[in-house]
């Protein structure tokens, strides 16, 4: 077959389907226009690119995220194999998508501001995505929108659902093994059979399973399914399966261990079990998935808007599109250096008086009135600018003080991060108990504080068994809150505000062996010091 022309319009030309008919193919305006996008994708790229290295990163170090090297791979395979499809469509720059954009510029500040990390990678891979529908247009964005959001699976999130999906394995591991009649004394995420003691910690919880399945599951509905709804349920099966199963998986280990007396599925070998009991269930549902699988459609006709809007195909208009696109998305970057012009540099101190009222006493080293000794337990906060911890005591009672106060806040070091806890799972001196939430009130004003009961592991001079009650309370400049939420974003609207980032975290302690209620206690000591703790964290942040 000959080539013909499209009308008028210099860019047509004609191409062969599979089936030999001729239909219009954008090809020759694509070779004008494809530089204008690759020039708009390296540009965001070198303006995020702590965005993009701190997912590169994550990827590197952990192995529930190292899926992300494979995710882009993907993507440009995906696209690749639609390119007869996208020769077929008319790339036109689309001028409201600017502001969606602005948007997310917005939320990529504020997450900058905040260190929010997964929000500024969030941001940063949307940031790509729009590229396409500013440049290309949206029958071009159309045609490849699951590349563009499979490219989401790249941001490495899904650890903040850790607590519950270790609170949910617990749940199930102890109902079933009560089911089999064998008891069970629970405490917390700890629990003590017959035969030894188990303790469900991250690497119980799935959420390395459930990433992965949700992943590839994504990946195979879109490639065996055509049907929306197909896709969508397969895409929903491939979340609630490694759930369910890590549940099972977390059962059968811990009845091998108590059938074997704890010479199997102990040590690493319940991490090697777990992935082939995973490794198996997954193959499973591919197995029962591929059997509603659907053919793929032929490629279609051209662009119905290609014969009647061939005034707009004209390259000049995109590339000025991309230089509107990149001027857009460097405007945060002006806005951040100017709240970053006052940033202090003089170096801070926090320091706990030897008194507090009424009659609370700073317990020291040199101490030689008979007074108890110190309370051994110090929060996990990390790259503090400065902190203190000091235990005090009052009577029969003991109060320990810890402030954490940060300054000059990065991605790497931040008040509010998932490595700043009150207790880290592996501690070797104190064992989560319970945590919950207490309402209180501080400076006349209703507060909430997060609270959590600890239990000794008998390694310091603190009994085996003792318990401590926890209070925990962030202070952004002044405002109090127990939300890490809201904590990230008082930070980010100081900052942007032009108020800088001072933050600090207060937590309180008492052990609940005492003869008052710890909790009274801890109350009591609150409300009648927190003017005194404000004052020293107001001091901090006037020292600039």
């Amino acid at each position: 077959m000959n080539a013909t022309s499209f009308g008028k319009d210099k860019f047509a030309s004609t191409a062969l389907t599979s089936s030999g008919a001729g239909v219009n193919t954008w090809a020759p305006l694509w070779l004008k226009v494809l530089p204008a996008v690759f020039f708009l994708l390296a540009w965001v790229l070198y303006l995020y690119r702590e965005a993009a290295l701190g997912m590169v990163q994550i990827w590197w170090r952990s192995e529930t995220f190292t899926h992300g090297f494979l995710v882009l791979p993907i993507v440009l395979w995906l696209i690749w194999r639609a390119r007869d499809a996208l020769a077929l469509r008319m790339p036109q720059p689309t001028a409201w998508v600017l502001l969606p954009t602005a948007g997310v510029l917005f939320a990529w500040l504020l997450a900058d501001l905040a260190g929010v990390n997964a929000v500024a990678q969030l941001a940063f891979v949307a940031l790509l995505v729009l590229t396409v529908p500013a440049v290309l247009g949206v029958p071009v964005t159309r045609q490849i929108i699951f590349p563009l959001c499979f490219l989401f699976l790249a941001v490495p999130i899904g650890e903040v659902f850790l607590p519950q999906l270790m609170e949910w394995t617990a749940d199930f591991t102890v109902f079933a093994l009560r089911l089999s009649g064998v008891p069970v004394f629970r405490e917390g995420l700890q629990f003590v059979i017959p035969s030894g003691n188990w303790s469900v910690v991250e690497a119980c919880s799935g959420v390395r399973y459930l990433i992965a399945s949700f992943t590839v599951g994504t990946l195979f509905a879109y490639l065996n399914y055509q049907s929306t709804k197909r896709r969508l349920l397969f895409m929903l099966v491939s979340i609630l399966v490694p759930i369910v199963a890590n549940w099972v998986r977390a059962y059968m280990i811990v009845m091998l261990g108590h059938l074997s007396g704890n010479k199997l599925a102990v040590g690493v070998d319940h991490l090697i079990y777990g992935w082939v009991f995973f490794g198996i269930v997954i193959m499973l549902m591919f197995a029962i998935g591929i059997r509603w699988a659907e053919p793929e459609p032929t490629v279609g006709s051209v662009d119905a808007s290609a014969a009647t809007a061939t005034e707009a195909a004209n390259p000049t208009k995109i590339w000025i599109a991309a230089v509107c696109f990149a001027v857009l998305v460097a405007i945060p970057h002006l806005i951040k250096w100017a709240t970053t012009q006052t940033v202090s540099t003089v170096k801070v101190s926090v320091t706990a008086p030897d008194k507090l009222e009424p009659g609370w006493l700073a317990l020291r080293s040199d101490s030689a009135n008979g007074a108890k000794a110190a309370i051994q337990y110090k929060p996990h906060f990390l790259l503090a600018s400065a902190e203190s911890n000091t235990t005090y005591q009052k009577q029969g009672s003991q109060v320990g003080l810890f402030m954490a106060f940060y300054r000059n806040q990065d991605y790497e070091r931040k008040l509010v991060s998932s490595t700043n806890v009150l207790i880290t799972s592996n501690d070797t001196q104190w064992t989560r108990v319970t945590s919950g939430s207490r309402a209180i009130t501080l400076a006349n004003a209703p507060v909430s504080v997060r609270t959590l009961e600890l239990r000794g592991n008998g390694v310091t001079d603190q009994p085996r068994g003792a318990r401590l009650v926890v209070w925990q309370i962030y202070w952004i400049n002044g405002t109090l809150t127990t939300s890490d939420y809201l904590a990230k974003a008082y930070s980010a609207f100081y900052r942007l505000t032009g108020q800088g980032d001072d933050s600090a975290v207060i937590v309180v302690y008492t052990p609940k062996e005492g003869a008052d209620e710890p909790d009274a206690v801890l109350e009591s000591f609150m409300s009648t010091n927190y003017a005194a703790i404000n004052d020293i964290l107001q001091k901090t942040r006037a020292s600039k």
